[in-house]
């Protein structure tokens, strides 16, 4: 994960880009990259692999741009999240489904 970001780094400090990557900006651009990913979706659900790649290579540029930018070590927050998520959809109540977990009903 460092040797992407260092790389990413790197792409945009010799370009003087650090300029216009505010966190906002960074927010910004995630979500205008996620539209074009989900653009590729819009009328069915056949897509140009190559395409989806493409924005999707975009938005996690973006997003790892922003958490060296906010100074959080993204392998950290997205291994914490997993963590999390392991908890509130635990196997038993979520294997098979698509239930929010709000929508579990403990039945012990």
């Amino acid at each position: 994960m460092h040797e992407i970001i260092e790389r990413i780094t790197k792409f945009n400090n010799d370009r003087d880009w650090d300029q216009f990557h505010s966190p906002e900006n960074l927010a910004k651009s995630i979500a205008i990259e996620a539209g074009e990913l989900l653009e590729n979706f819009q009328w069915n659900s056949g897509y140009d692999k190559e395409k989806v790649v493409d924005e999707l290579a975009d938005i996690l540029i973006y997003a790892l741009t922003l958490s060296k930018k906010i100074g959080i070590d993204a392998k950290e927050i997205i291994m914490k999240k997993i963590d999390f998520n392991e908890e509130r959809y635990n196997v038993k109540n979520s294997k098979g489904n698509s239930k929010k977990y709000t929508e579990f009903v403990d039945e012990d």
